[in-house]
């Protein structure tokens, strides 16, 4: 009889202990996997949020899961430009925009700045107008369009059009901005911040999302009662107060909104999401549609355009009453069906900027993974006190572009930052500089025995023997604009920026999503728009009604 119930003591303990084993084991949702420890709660730890699931998807973005493709091969090159050899890449998994950026968001960016940094103000008259996009470009010397110059970008007929007239550099801020007032909702949304607190921005107290993360005292000008006056302020902070506020490791904050790289654009408007097609698995699908024609063949639209381009001279939409493509200018986004990802437009109405410098090739030898080409590495500059700096309210860094206009970098409230010096990068075997934009693209520098320290930087003697224009304000605000009247050979620098897809002006040969064109970043025309793309973090697929891992 004892040894029975000795038996059975042993077998509850045993099943008892294995099951502690197994929880503690196979799931380590809210305790430690190295010590065993509570990592989420005030009472110890290091409070982090252990109730993370997946990445939101941002306002205005889808996700595309990224994988595999032949970037580069084009279907025709009628131009014979060589700059499109076929390469092997891997993206990883992204979001971007559903639609180009329009009229009403970009309306909704020039508001703000407005609002926060009135241009009434001297000090502050730059800010606005550096955003303006610039309405001239519809204007042409033998047509007329100021219908456009008036209207394209105010009127709310064109309120749900592509954005244009915007500049590289101008789209980047734009991106900026848009990151800073997302986080800013969403801090508010989840009741760390006060309510409102968005609205009661002024110059220098305004929201930046890396000030908030590495100094958020000095946020919203240091004012307690908006950086934490939330319902759910304390929700991170810990026994001892450590901390108060929300950090990077809480995953609340999302990622930043930026231009999408040239592959991953690629990747995007090709959408080979799966390969069961013929075309797809060929390599042959030419357009982001499964077709080798501008015509839909689906029996309900048979015969209609797929996109918005030009048909030929003198043909932007066909006959009156029978269009066929539905515009002349842009038209409206989502008027054409989206690819594969859901992604609209992109072939036709407007082209878009990417953010790669342009170069004829692409180095797959050198990286074949998320591909890039524009690398400016770059830190915070730290004040004496060990902190870092932070712009006050009338600390605004400047650009003069080389066409004479002004444009703010860094607005009051943000980080100041510094190039990586040698210190930076003493023993790093994977950069050894903080300007990367013309790292192995074929000049004397790119060769194997260069030494970087011997040759002297004389701009006549450079690779891409592009033209220097000078652009200077003096201190009245005068401006002095000097062309570069010496002999070049080429628009090549690291100042041109690649700008992928086709438009309302442009043939069916540039709808190929493999098709690469470039632009000076400081200047804009009326056919180049663009949308935002932000990172995936985490997994590479959506993890949304599967069964959660250990």
């Amino acid at each position: 009889m004892r040894n029975t119930v000795a038996v059975k003591a042993f077998f509850v303990i045993a099943v008892s202990i294995g099951l502690f084993s197994c929880n503690k084991s196979d799931n380590y949702k809210n305790n430690s996997r190295a010590t065993g420890w509570d990592i989420d709660s005030k009472e110890g730890g290091f409070n982090y949020n252990s109730d993370f699931d997946e990445q939101d998807t941002g306002p205005g973005l889808v996700f595309v899961e990224g994988g595999t493709f032949t970037m580069g091969r084009v279907q025709d090159d009628v131009m014979h430009d060589w700059n499109n050899t076929p390469t092997q890449q891997h993206v990883q998994s992204f979001y971007m925009d559903e639609t180009e950026v329009t009229n009403l968001m970009y309306l909704e960016y020039l508001d703000y700045l407005k609002r926060v940094y009135p241009p009434s103000e001297e000090r502050y008259r730059n800010i606005y107008t550096g955003a303006l996009p610039d309405t001239l470009v519809w204007r042409n010397r033998l047509g007329y369009n100021e219908t456009m110059v008036r209207n394209y970008l105010r009127h709310p007929a064109y309120a749900n059009y592509p954005v244009v007239g915007v500049s590289w550099i101008q789209a980047v801020e734009f991106s900026k901005w848009r990151t800073d007032r997302v986080n800013e909702a969403r801090l508010e949304k989840e009741g760390f911040t006060l309510e409102g607190a968005r609205y009661a921005a002024t110059p220098g107290e305004s929201f930046n999302t890396e000030t908030y993360l590495n100094a958020p005292s000095k946020v919203y000008g240091g004012k307690d009662s908006l950086i934490r006056g939330g319902n759910k302020a304390d929700r991170f902070i810990t026994k001892d107060s450590t901390n108060l506020y929300v950090q990077r490791k809480h995953g609340v904050l999302l990622p930043e909104y930026r231009l999408p790289t040239e592959a991953e654009w690629e990747y995007a408007a090709l959408a080979l999401v799966e390969l069961r097609s013929y075309n797809a698995y060929r390599g042959r699908k030419k357009y982001p549609w499964d077709s080798q024609y501008t015509r839909s063949s689906d029996a309900k639209a048979r015969g209609d355009q797929m996109a918005n381009f030009k048909q030929g001279d003198g043909d932007y939409g066909g006959i009156a009453g029978w269009s066929d493509d539905g515009a002349d200018i842009t038209a409206e986004v989502k008027s054409y069906a989206p690819n594969d990802f859901g992604l609209y437009d992109m072939a036709g109405n407007v082209a878009e900027w990417v953010a790669d410098v342009y170069r004829p090739i692409v180095d797959d030898e050198f990286n074949d993974l998320n591909y890039y080409r524009g690398n400016v590495y770059t830190r915070n500059a730290i004040s004496e006190d060990g902190t870092v700096e932070v712009l006050g309210v009338d600390e605004i860094k400047y650009d003069t572009l080389s066409n004479g206009k002004i444009v703010a970098r860094n607005l009051p409230g943000e980080i100041a930052t510094v190039p990586l010096t040698e210190e930076d990068t003493y023993l790093r075997p994977n950069f050894n500089k903080s300007d990367n934009r013309n790292f192995r693209d074929g000049d004397k520098s790119s060769s194997r025995y260069y030494n970087q320290f011997e040759e002297n930087e004389d701009p006549n003697k450079r690779m891409y023997n592009s033209p220097i224009h000078t652009a200077t304000i003096s201190e009245e605000g005068e401006s002095k604009l000097e062309y570069d009247k010496a002999p070049r050979t080429t628009l090549i620098d690291d100042h041109v920026r690649v700008y992928k897809g086709g438009s309302w002006r442009d043939r069916a040969y540039w709808l190929d999503p493999a098709q690469r064109r470039y632009f000076p970043e400081d200047m804009a025309t009326d056919y180049i728009g663009f949308r935002n793309a932000m990172s995936r973090v985490g997994s590479k697929s959506l993890q949304k009604n599967k069964s959660a891992g250990n």
